[in-house]
């Protein structure tokens, strides 16, 4: 089993909205709902100490959160500056040679297995190897985080929040070792998960408080109530986890333009062509398509920020198809704008408008899908394109039939 570094900077998000506030993290604060993310608009963001001192967490519904809080202070919220900031983050982390696998912003994970004799050449314990990759890590971020270890994922980012900034935690052995050390851990620890965000709300009313009660009770008895959330959450609890999976190595490309004074309509699209050429102008391109983008926007009258994902149906490098595809995004913006911003978000292959002579119909019909492919994992993630792979036809089980892997 391999050995997992979790890097955690807490209250990344709120922190980077507040700015030059820092009195804001000493009393009750929330990030306010993202009403322009297309998200949950009632769902509060990251909460500071004093905060959670009143039950208000992160994904509670505004309504509740106020009840529970009357004094929140709501931070509008900065996506595009968070996206920036945890960018040149994540590129300081793969500067170490560290293959990252970011789950949201202000947490990553990398496995330390290939830097062990990178970093540890010269000493004999693992431990010691794995706090000289520690403080790799931390001179390449520059910037206070916790850091834990342990053989699994969910492990190491449970180790991190018990640590403390010159303290690691680091679980070492397998996975009996990793089980131990979660025992004793609250069930909140699951909201980590996306997936098993409202189960800790279900597992306390049942009077199930830790980790070790959970990994305790039957896997029938779980599938029975809570279903697959539940067998998942045993999973975990029980020092196991799927592997990781690193993002591919990019390059940080952005253009930005101040804009003299609050603008909108044509003022914007005029700026966003401006942008379009100097991004495609930019040396770093290496004439290499776009395959997605980030646009985005500091706001005038909210305070907040903006930002837009588009990504292309094909890998472009055209200025014209790109304002058309961009242009409708400007709309969608809810107040007029003192800067424009746009980001690449993936490259493509380098232009090249010349085709085969003879090209093979096959072929050809093979490299478009492949191409389709790329473009819905680069929107949706990598298991936005998935097969049927029979596994046992006969069965009389209809879920025994087939399973869904990943196109290749």
């Amino acid at each position: 089993m391999g050995m997992v570094v979790c890097v955690l900077l807490p209250r990344f998000q709120l922190t980077v909205a507040a700015g030059g506030r820092a009195e804001l993290l000493r009393v009750p604060a929330a990030l306010a709902p993202d009403v322009g993310s297309g998200g949950p608009k009632e769902m509060v963001g990251e909460v500071s100490l004093a905060a959670e001192a009143f039950g208000v967490h992160p994904g509670m519904r505004l309504g509740e959160a106020l009840a529970r809080c009357p004094r929140l202070t709501l931070v509008p919220p900065d996506p595009a500056g968070v996206a920036e900031a945890w960018e040149r983050l994540l590129v300081r982390l793969e500067s170490i040679g560290a293959a990252v696998e970011p789950e949201r912003p202000g947490l990553v994970c990398f496995d330390a297995r290939g830097l062990l004799k990178l970093y540890g050449a010269r000493v004999v314990g693992d431990r010691e190897r794995i706090e000289r990759v520690i403080s790799a890590a931390r001179r390449a971020l520059g910037v206070p985080a916790r850091y834990g270890v342990a053989p699994s994922r969910f492990a190491a980012v449970a180790a991190a929040t018990r640590a403390r900034t010159r303290r690691p935690v680091i679980v070492t052995g397998g996975r009996q070792e990793a089980s131990a050390f979660l025992a004793e851990l609250p069930v909140a620890l699951l909201r980590a998960r996306p997936a098993l965000a409202e189960l800790p709300e279900a597992l306390e009313r049942l009077g199930i408080r830790t980790l070790g009660e959970l990994v305790a009770l039957s896997p029938d008895a779980l599938a029975d109530r809570l279903g697959a959330a539940g067998l998942l959450a045993r999973e975990l609890a029980g020092g196991g986890d799927g592997a990781l999976r690193p993002r591919p190595a990019s390059e940080f490309l952005r253009e930005s333009l101040v804009l003299p004074e609050a603008a909108s309509g044509m003022q914007l699209e005029r700026a966003l062509g401006l942008l379009i050429d100097r991004l495609l102008a930019r040396h770093e391109r290496r004439g290499r398509t776009v395959r997605a983008v980030a646009l985005s926007a500091v706001l005038v009258e909210q305070g907040g920020t903006w930002r837009r994902q588009a990504v292309f149906r094909e890998a472009l490098a055209d200025p014209l198809r790109m304002r058309l595809v961009l242009g409708p995004h400007l709309s969608l913006m809810p107040a007029p704008a003192q800067e424009l911003r746009l980001a690449v978000e993936s490259f493509g292959p380098p232009a090249s408008d010349q085709r085969a002579l003879l090209e093979d119909p096959a072929a050809a019909r093979t490299a478009r899908l492949r191409e389709a492919i790329r473009q819905a994992r680069a929107a949706a993630g990598s298991e936005a394109a998935l097969r049927v792979l029979e596994v046992d036809p006969d069965s009389r089980f209809p879920e025994r039939r087939a399973v869904l892997t990943p196109f290749e």
